[in-house]
């Protein structure tokens, strides 16, 4: 215990090279986004061969489940931000009312993402349906992934902070998760216009 925080406060976070959660982390991010940025520049190649087939397929799409989610999904960023920034200031219980707060918006998120899903399996819409819905399952369901994969992070970092593990002078892990879980922010935010508005 003690290594881990003498470790933690040794580490020069004005570094460049220590970034918030660590290099690694934001490794991992900048190639999520690339491949997601990527797969969203083919997406749009693929609208202009297919403009009147993409737009139809955009508007069975149900805006408002999306704008919700989006919401959700954002107000689980901030309550993250937030949770993190009470636990270096050495207020546990509020850091921890806080990440429940993330955990259950991020859990709101998945389960109105679930019935979306749902909605679109009881109308034919699957991922064979055409090329637009090709793109919608691939893109919306390795998020759904990257979401689902958050929450349990954030529920372990939960648990951790509940045992005292994670403190003010031992917080690396939990700004790690919260770099993750800010990339699950950022990278709906690419996907919600791109899918859902933009014609």
């Amino acid at each position: 215990m003690e290594k881990a925080v003498k470790k933690t406060e040794t580490i020069d976070y004005k570094n460049i090279f220590y970034p918030p959660g660590g290099i690694l982390i934001w490794m991992i991010i900048s190639v999520e986004v690339l491949t997601f940025t990527i797969a969203l520049i083919v997406f749009a190649f693929q609208r202009q061969s297919a403009v009147e087939l993409f737009n139809t397929s955009q508007n069975m799409l149900n805006k408002t489940i999306g704008t919700i989610n989006t919401i959700v999904l954002l107000t689980s960023g901030y309550f993250m931000a937030e949770a993190l920034h009470m636990l270096k200031r050495g207020k546990t219980e509020k850091s921890k009312f806080l990440l429940r707060l993330t955990i259950v918006f991020g859990i709101g998120f998945l389960v109105l993402k679930a019935f979306e899903y749902f909605q679109k399996l009881e109308h034919g819409l699957s991922l064979g349906y055409n090329t637009f819905f090709t793109y919608y399952w691939l893109l919306t369901g390795f998020h759904f992934l990257h979401v689902f994969v958050g929450v349990l992070i954030l529920s372990y970092v939960y648990y951790r902070i509940k045992k005292g593990i994670y403190t003010a002078h031992n917080f690396l892990d939990v700004e790690t998760s919260a770099s993750f879980w800010h990339m699950c922010d950022l990278i709906w935010m690419l996907l919600f216009p791109t899918l859902y508005l933009i014609h």
